[in-house]
């Protein structure tokens, strides 16, 4: 690797890494709440960074400002800083939400299971308690999974909050429907409050 390809100090620690990691979410990652909860953690990190990445891409325009001098080419640097750092957003919002979609079907499918069982059980009383106390369990455990919906709704609503104090002129492009569409809602969710 040339060094100029090789990112050193803050750059290496702040930027996007260039490999995503790839995580293979199983119904059993699901049903285990903490390493749940830790993926949704790797997943915010890019949400917690959020002032600090949009910092340095304008900070990178204002270089490119200098090199080129003031004018429409500026703009569009710092424009094209803005719509990456969305676009990388929003692709992480896509993932986190995949994941908790899934991760609510498998617990919401696990507790049918449990539900269809408990009713089979017609005999056994102790079996009975015991689906029963597996049951509330299971069900706190998807109100905490469903809980995380809300979260994320409150993460995005912050992290845009900022995006729009440093990119106070960026709109997502016309072109790309579904990225407008997460502007809307983030946009409109907090306007209701």
């Amino acid at each position: 690797m040339s060094s100029r390809n090789s990112q050193l100090g803050t750059l290496a620690l702040q930027a996007p890494s260039t490999k995503p990691h790839v995580v293979h979410v199983t119904p059993s990652t699901c049903l285990n709440l903490s390493l749940f909860k830790d993926i949704l953690k790797e997943y915010r990190r890019l949400d917690d960074a959020i002032v600090m990445r949009l910092n340095r891409a304008n900070a990178m325009a204002r270089d490119q400002e200098r090199g080129q001098g003031h004018d429409e080419r500026t703009e569009n640097a710092q424009s094209k800083a803005c719509l990456s750092v969305w676009m990388e957003l929003t692709e992480n919002w896509k993932r986190r939400t995949k994941l908790v979609d899934y991760c609510i079907s498998v617990v919401d499918h696990n507790l049918d299971e449990k539900h269809t069982a408990l009713k089979e059980q017609t005999e056994d009383a102790a079996l009975q308690r015991k689906t029963k106390a597996a049951i509330y369990e299971d069900e706190v455990y998807r109100r905490q999974v469903h809980n995380e919906l809300s979260v994320e709704t409150i993460v995005r609503k912050r992290v845009v909050d900022a995006f729009q104090s440093r990119c106070r002129y960026f709109a997502p492009p016309k072109s790309d429907e579904e990225t407008r569409k997460i502007w809307e809602s983030v946009n409109t969710s907090g306007q209701k409050r």
